[in-house]
């Protein structure tokens, strides 16, 4: 019984992977479902799709010899259900989810912002899952007095899938993912009463909060495959790539891009627009990190390649992309729904810039992707301003299997850019604390992964350093009032 089974539920596909004994993918299956964009800013996923996308994956795995799994999802999404019925009283909002922008802007005084900042390490935005149970409450019809009622759950992704599948015999989340919501107090790891009173929200709906590495319970409609470790996405591949010690860190590129730092086990608040949370628990020890959150990487490929229909499939843009990122002066703002770390604004709109009647489509694509890899630099360089000494970065996600993007980012940051073997960090890293945590696994499997190191190459890093400046003013005056 040496195999672990990992749900990896992400923002537009959900897959269910087993890991052997040696960490390596033994089996695989992915399932993508639909975003819904109901007005603009807004982004919502059907929770009945969401949820057969994960059975539907797991009914093409031999799950008959797997014991022991573990979740990691998309964090923030917010779902509300009913605690018999089981049935989601509204869609999920997702992440990305901008609607209680204008409500963030109006609680955002500085008593409130110091509040919420010293007790959950995060900025008041509608990024987090606190607005986004508050906008349901106040906005689906009786909802509001059926949760105070206590008839209704919330969760995020990894709580909702664990009632559903142990048919409402877990009602947990942990740590990480709770981290996340703006309700959960980190120094003292408890949902927080005052938290709970600003944003007017019922403390019957909250989940059980315990450790990472706790066993959560049986998912009785899958071979009672007991789950014995829970964490979101960005920390799951913070412990995939093997940053348990203080100052290591890593940047994954999926549907947004997130840079993540262990700052050890004691919370750093940061006073430079990035986020701090939790980054793991492992035997007892609760490790904090640093994130800087980027809302497009991935999307941005995707709108790339379904809206203006530039190519197929996404590994088809490698051919177009320069390694120095020459875009022929383009220059691309991805704020599709606005812009995260550090700039945290909700208003402001994707656009490109410099197009002139010689511009192509690969100076479009160019200009894209060097929109990314600007993004990543805002995040390094804030990291360096809160004392965080960045040697080298370690990617992963489905991005990093574009050499030439990869190369690009170690261009810019001037710094080694190293790439695990495998890349696949964020499943792979909860399935190794599922395996350490059931005493299958050993701590070894991270430490000893085999990685590619990418250098950078001068020309090219002052070739985009100079248009890194040019992308920062027009991001700057875009910004002014």
């Amino acid at each position: 019984m040496s195999k672990i089974l990992t749900i990896d539920q992400g923002t537009t596909s959900s897959r269910s992977i087993i890991f052997d004994i040696n960490g390596d993918i033994e089996q695989i299956a992915q399932e993508e479902y639909p975003l819904i964009f109901p007005n603009d800013g807004w982004v919502e996923i059907d929770p009945e799709d969401l949820y057969k996308s994960v059975t539907n994956t797991l009914n093409q795995l031999d799950l008959t010899n797997v014991e022991f799994g573990g979740i990691t999802n998309q964090r923030e999404t917010t779902i509300i259900w009913d605690k018999n019925t089981l049935k989601p009283v509204y869609n999920a909002i997702v992440w990305q989810d901008r609607r209680t922008s204008a409500y963030c802007n109006e609680i955002a005084t500085k008593t409130n912002q110091s509040l919420i900042k010293q007790k959950t390490g995060l900025l008041i935005d509608s990024y987090f899952s606190a607005t986004k149970i508050k906008w349901i409450l106040d906005n689906v019809n009786g909802v509001r007095n059926r949760a105070e009622a206590g008839e209704l759950c919330f969760g995020t992704v990894d709580t909702y899938l664990m009632y559903r599948l142990s048919e409402g015999k877990i009602f947990k989340t942990d740590i990480t993912n709770a981290s996340r919501t703006m309700l959960f107090n980190i120094n003292s790891l408890s949902w927080d009463k005052d938290l709970l009173k600003l944003f007017d929200i019922p403390s019957s709906l909250l989940p059980e909060v315990v450790h990472s590495d706790s066993n959560f319970g049986t998912i009785e409609k899958f071979e009672n495959i007991s789950i014995h470790a829970v964490l979101g996405d960005q920390q799951a591949a913070l412990f995939g790539q093997g940053c348990l010690e203080k100052g290591q860190l890593k940047s994954t590129y999926g549907t947004g891009c997130f840079v993540m730092v262990n700052v050890g086990e004691e919370p750093v608040i940061s006073d430079d627009g990035l986020l701090s949370t939790i980054g793991f628990s492992l035997n007892g020890a609760i490790y904090y990190a640093i994130e800087g959150s980027i809302y497009a990487s991935g999307t941005t490929v995707q709108w790339l390649r379904d809206n203006l229909q530039f190519f197929e499939t996404s590994d088809q843009s490698e051919p177009y992309l320069n390694e120095n990122g020459n875009a022929n002066n383009v220059l691309f703002v991805p704020a599709f729904t606005g812009l995260g770390a550090p700039y945290w604004d909700s208003d402001i709109r994707a656009s490109f810039h410099g197009i002139t009647r010689d511009t192509s489509r690969p100076d479009l694509i160019n200009a894209a992707f060097n929109s990314i890899t600007y993004q990543t630099k805002d995040i390094i360089d804030c990291l360096t301003r809160s004392g965080i000494e960045v040697k080298s970065l370690n990617v992963d996600g489905g991005m990093t299997a574009n050499k030439t993007f990869v190369k690009q980012v170690a261009n810019l940051l001037n710094i080694e850019v190293s790439v695990p073997e495998n890349t696949e960090s964020t499943a792979r890293g909860v399935a190794i604390l599922a395996g350490i945590a059931s005493k299958t696994f050993n701590l070894n499997l991270i430490s000893e992964q085999k990685r590619v190191s990418v250098y950078p190459d001068a020309d090219a890093h002052s070739l985009m350093s100079k248009d890194y400046k040019k992308w920062k003013e027009i991001i700057l005056k875009l910004l002014s009032p």
